[in-house]
């Protein structure tokens, strides 16, 4: 299980890296949910962020990656450095970002 969830952590990274919506969509559960500061939101309103263009990531950086199981259910946390455009102008943030998966249909799914 910690193998599998840390496999799909790196590919949603990978995707979120290039912008990739149909590669980000592959590794969530379509109900999954998103937690930013002040905004909480799902998986089509992350992802119309990066179609429409607010969020344009330009480097990611996993600086490192923990793994936890409890029972059925991985929790990731992943350190990184996230540099993006906001308003045309580059930004970079250092934070660690908790991410949950559970299996579902053999592979892991982030919720």
């Amino acid at each position: 299980m910690e193998e599998k969830a840390l496999g799909q952590s790196k590919a949603f990274w990978a995707a979120l890296e290039k912008a990739d919506v149909d590669g980000m969509r592959a590794v969530a559960d379509p109900a999954c949910m998103f937690v930013h500061i002040g905004v909480t939101c799902g998986l089509d309103e992350e992802m119309r962020c990066f179609t429409d263009k607010i969020f344009v990531p330009t480097k990611i950086e996993l600086n490192g990656q923990q793994v936890q199981t409890f029972g059925d259910t991985a929790i990731v946390i992943t350190d990184c450095n996230y540099s993006l455009l906001l308003g045309g102008k580059e930004t970079t943030h250092h934070f660690a970002v908790t991410e949950v998966y559970v299996p579902q249909d053999g592979i892991c799914k982030l919720v």
